[in-house]
């Protein structure tokens, strides 16, 4: 008897740790989570320790891994900023929104520009703001901001589902920081610069030579030389000489709130709005996404974090990112949102390999990868971390080495909150929730084409059968100095032009067998060469018969900067102001 009760007392306990098992997670899957996305700006994938660093301390993003999922093959659709956030944003390929470009403008250049994302474009946030989300940006924007008036916001974080904005409506530049060597459009900038000393010198020569009697020539001549090398020095200093006012400002919602900027209390500003926000929204469901500044140059680091990393500025700096990480992560714990909010956290793209200082380096490192940002095809540019929490319905510890793409989180938050991708468009993410959870063993993508610009420079397929994951490059960059691994002295590799090598037949590569691409597969020594390049070669073909022809927004007049559309705290040109004051606490 007593045997007997023992057994119906196990049989009734499993019963109901099943029970319970099971209906908390359905819980969890059938409740809204909230959602926290975190993106760093130019991190390599070697940068942080749960990819294998050893020596930059990042026990934040580690826990993450620790507790989640991890992602080894994660891939960004573009090798820069302002192309790979558009289509993380939207799921499709840069080219398809028209936020790919066919020049030597890859990134928006100015907050004063007419490009950006366009307003006909459905970003994540405005479907997850349909289904009751709040929705909030905190950080970097990099997208644009109006299109024909100072104020009409076209393409501001507020036109595209964002319920709340606090940031930089650009980027960090080295222009931000005081007695740092100019960042923003060198060469141009050169250029105008030498045009209008050389023309000031003609005027010059050519007035003494008519008071003299030396140069026989008309004041009218002399005039118009005179406007010229007018036009060119106004150029050159109303915008270059003014980039920290122009660029570097803070934004909260509509208003400018800095202007420039105080870059050494930003990321104390940061961090504070992002715990506000969880805060407030403690009732939730929200979306918070927080677009980091850090770790793209000029690398301001506060003091606390200064010389405490082995990798000099650039690391410190990755540590004071990992710090913040981990007071938002807190303020999720303190709020008691942990088992209730789907986090990520991702870089945009590579680490920039060129960015340096005499012998320091100033950018990430892309581990066993070969090159960097603004490579199209290189896997160093393009493979990034990508690493998932959920405690409860994602497997802690989990490693996955399937192909994915920062294009995929638009589907599967969309999955998560229950609403409906667009109809009218091709989404080219693929919902992550199978492969997260443990229920897929493989990743949806069999293709994923990788651009530079609006340039194809290589492809990847994932053959599912054999495991093997093919790529061929048709295009790469010129490295400089030859050997290097990067483009040093050019500072980002160009997409086309002199810049580039084609090959015909591609290069092609296993990464199953040969991650760092370094030893390129020919016909004779892989008996599947032909035959994966013709298959590549229809994917191609069936891949460009999807694109249809758009605006492009990172043409040449849409990004130069125009006076009429830079966001001013003032009246233009009297743009600067500090609405934050002390408003900065220790966190």
């Amino acid at each position: 008897v007593i045997l007997l009760c023992f057994r119906r007392y196990l049989l009734t306990l499993l019963t109901s740790c099943l029970f319970w098992n099971t209906f908390g997670l359905s819980a969890a899957m059938d409740s809204k989570p909230n959602i926290l996305l975190f993106l760093a700006d130019d991190l390599g994938i070697g940068d942080i320790g749960c990819y294998g660093n050893n020596t930059i301390r990042t026990p934040n993003i580690d826990r993450l891994a620790r507790e989640g999922v991890k992602l080894t093959q994660h891939i960004a659709a573009a090798p820069l900023c302002t192309p790979s956030r558009a289509a993380f944003l939207t799921g499709r390929y840069p080219i398809r929104s028209g936020m790919a470009s066919s020049n030597r403008y890859r990134a928006l250049q100015w907050n004063a520009g007419s490009g950006g994302l366009p307003a006909n474009e459905t970003t994540f946030a405005r479907l997850l703001q349909q289904q009751g989300y709040t929705t909030g940006l905190i950080g970097k924007w990099h997208q644009g901001v109006n299109c024909e008036s100072f104020n009409d916001h076209c393409h501001h974080p507020l036109n595209h589902g964002f319920d709340y904005f606090y940031g930089m409506p650009f980027t960090l530049l080295n222009n931000c920081q005081e007695n740092k060597p100019p960042e923003l459009d060198v060469a141009l900038q050169a250029k105008l610069w030498l045009y209008s000393q050389t023309i000031s010198l003609a005027v010059l020569t050519l007035t003494a030579g008519k008071l003299t009697g030396l140069i026989s020539i008309r004041w009218k001549i002399i005039a118009c030389f005179t406007l010229a090398g007018s036009l060119f020095f106004i150029s050159w200093y109303s915008s270059y000489g003014f980039v920290q006012y122009w660029n570097c400002i803070l934004m909260r919602n509509h208003d400018v709130t800095e202007q420039p900027m105080r870059i050494e209390r930003t990321a104390s500003l940061m961090l504070k709005e992002a715990v506000s926000f969880i805060k407030r929204n403690r009732h939730g469901p929200f979306l918070l996404f927080v677009s980091f500044l850090h770790v793209h140059t000029p690398l301001f680091t506060t003091a606390k974090f200064l010389g405490k990393s082995l990798h000099g500025l650039y690391g410190d700096n990755v540590e004071e990112m990992d710090w913040m990480v981990g007071k938002i992560l807190d303020s999720l714990d303190k709020e008691g949102l942990k088992n209730h909010t789907f986090t990520y956290f991702a870089s945009d793209h590579g680490g920039h390999l060129e960015a340096q200082d005499g012998s320091a380096q100033l950018g990430g490192w892309n581990g066993i990868y070969k090159g960097g940002k603004g490579m199209g095809g290189w896997e160093g540019g393009i493979r990034v971390p990508g690493v998932f929490r959920w405690p409860g319905v994602l497997p802690a510890g989990t490693v996955i080495d399937e192909p994915t793409s920062l294009m995929d989180i638009y589907p599967t938050v969309v999955h998560l909150t229950g609403g409906i991708l667009p109809q009218d468009r091709v989404i080219d993410g693929q919902n992550l929730v199978p492969l997260l959870r443990g229920r897929a063993q493989k990743s949806e993508h069999e293709f994923l084409f990788h651009y530079c610009g609006t340039y194809l420079h290589a492809v990847r397929w994932h053959q599912k059968d054999s495991g093997a994951i093919w790529k061929a490059h048709y295009v790469t960059p010129v490295f400089h100095p030859p050997g290097a691994g990067a483009c040093y002295g050019k500072g980002i590799c160009p997409c086309f032009g002199e810049g580039v090598t084609h090959h015909d037949p591609p290069l092609l590569f296993d990464l199953s067998r040969d991650p760092s691409e370094a030893k390129p597969l020919t016909a004779d020594t892989e008996p599947l060469f032909d035959t994966v390049i013709r298959k590549i070669g229809r994917a191609i073909e069936e891949h460009r018969r999807t694109l249809t022809p758009v605006p492009e927004q990172l043409s040449l007049y849409n990004v130069v900067w125009k006076p009429w559309l830079q966001p001013c705290c003032g009246t233009f040109p009297f743009c600067w102001c500090d609405k934050e004051g002390d408003s900065t606490q220790s966190l």
